[in-house]
């Protein structure tokens, strides 16, 4: 493999820096196989890999390949502008070769197939080389392989470096399925079977897809609920899903009296699809067995041989490690839709006042972060508005964001102080008595005002600015009352600021993910935000926050984002007199 410099690059890569999960995936091709980076140099490899060329992973690790391994028919280092391998790792697309040799660490040659295909591994984008070769010492001639009428050596190789690459970038279960299907029909199978077992150990014919003019065709009609396995079944589908070693199967191996449920069900797919030859594997993990893997021909004359078994049962089990990863992923996302559900509040009904509050989670986090809003009445018969940020996007923010929430709440109640000693006395005890580092929040009270006007007051502690939109599209931020944010352990005094809200005039409280954008500067956001903020504030209040989501949050965004907007009334005055609308809303929140 050559390097993307014409120097030779010796540049070395600390064994350290390379994923378990690489290495992992890795040792799942069975040939030889490593990975380079965009220079060229060997970041990870197999032990396959160690074998074939007899050098320790030690020895390959921060090499540049090409320098190191390639070579012509006679020995001679090969030059760069002859390397077909170079040529394909230049252009980043996927090439193979029939024919070519390796330098192994004695000096002899190893004459090799090779597969080249562009590999994105977690945020490692690098190159996958998997060869195929026979050792030197052995006979290298021409070996015979049964004849299974699908693939040669090489496609295989080509199809296991595929299946690991596609599988090991999502986690998603029913990307995971879709993308196994394309991988195997029509290149191996006319049909693929895929039943899964589910968390409540029943089984579910999840995939039965076939080939038609080149397009995939799922077939519903055989898809769904499975009868259970039986422990002494020997049919071939009930040992697959019992975790025993893949099998060959026919029609006629159903034809008997069926001992089962589910072997009535296999007699009745085999009428269906006009299958006449079968390969069943296990769809296992590390820690279960998750399904069953069934590929079938129809169209296709030749039957499976013995010798595709391995081949079959090595596709499922990267299928199983894909799948497990997708499950426990969405199982954590399940766990955290649930707390975030019970984290955020509802809305206080506050006569007059709308209010509505949106959270979206980071992308590629689980739908739980430290981004939080809140509000709730006061003793005094104002409202509380919070809103603010926790560092971090993932359980251990969300665990900190409730412990400063529940501590504001306790705080704001108790003690009717200016919100910026408030501020304070949180400040104080985040410090003493939470393991949150650091956090950013605005407080405020508002409340009527007597000439039908609402007043904000408030504390900034190192949070992006509230925004004031007028019902005449006039928007502002209110910079004043910024303070330092949480956890520094400055100990400033924290000051107030009052702004008066006109009747029809909608606030904006949001968290940093609305505004930034990698790349540019916050100016750039906040001017985003205060424009498209003015060009809806026409539109009722739940319309304005959900565009104004879609419109300022930007594509690149890996944050989570928390947005309160309120919206005062129109006419002049509340109805019942200038404090009914505070009295009003205690009444009905804390009755007698």
């Amino acid at each position: 493999m050559a390097g993307r410099k014409d120097a030779q690059s010796t540049r070395k890569h600390p064994a350290g820096t390379v994923s378990g999960d690489l290495t992992s995936a890795l040792e799942a091709i069975r040939a030889g196989a490593y990975v380079v980076d965009e220079e060229g140099c060997i970041i990870a490899a197999n032990s396959s890999a160690e074998r074939l060329l007899a050098r320790s992973v030690e020895q390959l690790v921060g090499q540049d390949a090409h320098d190191l391994l390639h070579r012509g028919p006679h020995g001679r280092p090969l030059p760069r502008t002859q390397c077909t391998m170079r040529q394909a790792f230049h252009a980043g697309h996927t090439a193979q070769s029939d024919e070519d040799y390796f330098a192994r660490a004695d000096g002899s040659l190893l004459r090799i197939s090779w597969l080249l295909t562009p590999y994105a591994f977690g945020d490692i984008s690098a190159t996958l080389v998997v060869f195929h070769g026979a050792e030197p010492d052995k006979d290298d001639g021409p070996r015979p392989e049964p004849v299974t009428g699908t693939l040669n050596e090489l496609e295989r190789l080509t199809l296991l470096a595929e299946t690991t690459t596609q599988l090991t970038s999502t986690l998603d279960v029913d990307e995971a399925l879709r993308r196994l299907v394309a991988l195997l029909v029509p290149r191996l199978a006319d049909w693929v079977v895929i039943d899964l077992i589910t968390d409540l150990d029943e089984v579910w014919r999840a995939v039965v897809v076939h080939a038609e003019d080149g397009v995939l065709v799922h077939r519903d009609d055989l898809q769904g609920p499975m009868p259970p396995v039986p422990q002494t079944s020997q049919m071939p589908l009930s040992r697959a899903l019992r975790g025993v070693a893949a099998t060959l199967a026919g029609p006629q191996t159903y034809e008997g009296v069926p001992d089962s449920g589910i072997a009535v069900e296999q007699r009745q797919l085999f009428e269906a699809t006009k299958m006449h030859s079968v390969a069943i594997a296990p769809i296992r993990s590390t820690r279960e067995v998750l399904g069953a893997l069934t590929a079938g021909r129809s169209e296709n004359p030749v039957a499976f041989h013995p010798a595709d078994l391995p081949l079959i049962e090595d596709i499922a089990r990267r299928a199983g490690l894909a799948l497990d990863n997708a499950r426990l992923y969405q199982r954590q996302r399940k766990v955290a839709e649930t707390m975030q559900n019970h984290l955020l509040p509802q809305m206080p009904g506050v006569p007059g006042l709308q209010m509505t509050a949106r959270y979206l989670p980071a992308p590629h986090a689980s739908q739980v972060g430290g981004d939080w809003y809140d509000a709730f009445p006061l003793a005094d018969g104002s409202t509380a508005l919070a809103i603010g940020d926790v560092v971090g996007h993932d359980l251990e923010a969300a665990a900190g964001m409730a412990q400063v929430r529940n501590m504001l709440r306790a705080y704001a109640w108790a003690q009717e102080e200016p919100t910026g000693r408030i501020v304070e006395r949180l400040d104080e005890a985040v410090q003493h008595i939470t393991d949150v580092d650091m956090a950013t929040m605005i407080f405020a009270r508002i409340e009527a005002m007597d000439d039908g006007t609402w007043q904000l007051t408030w504390t900034n502690a190192g949070h992006p600015p509230p925004l004031l939109i007028s019902r005449d599209g006039l928007a502002d931020y209110l910079t004043d009352g910024h303070g330092i944010l949480l956890g520094t352990g400055a100990g400033r005094q924290r000051t107030d600021a009052t702004a008066s809200l006109a009747p029809g005039s909608t606030l904006v409280l949001y968290t940093d993910g609305l505004i930034e954008d990698p790349g540019l500067t916050l100016d750039v956001g906040l001017e985003r935000l205060r424009r498209h903020a003015a060009a809806l504030v026409h539109r009722p209040l739940t319309s304005f926050t959900d565009q104004l989501l879609n419109r300022v949050r930007p594509a690149r965004n890996d944050d989570d984002v928390a947005l309160l907007a309120l919206r005062t009334p129109h006419r002049g005055r509340n109805p019942g007199g200038p404090r009914a609308g505070g009295e009003r809303c205690r009444a009905l929140l804390f009755p007698a």
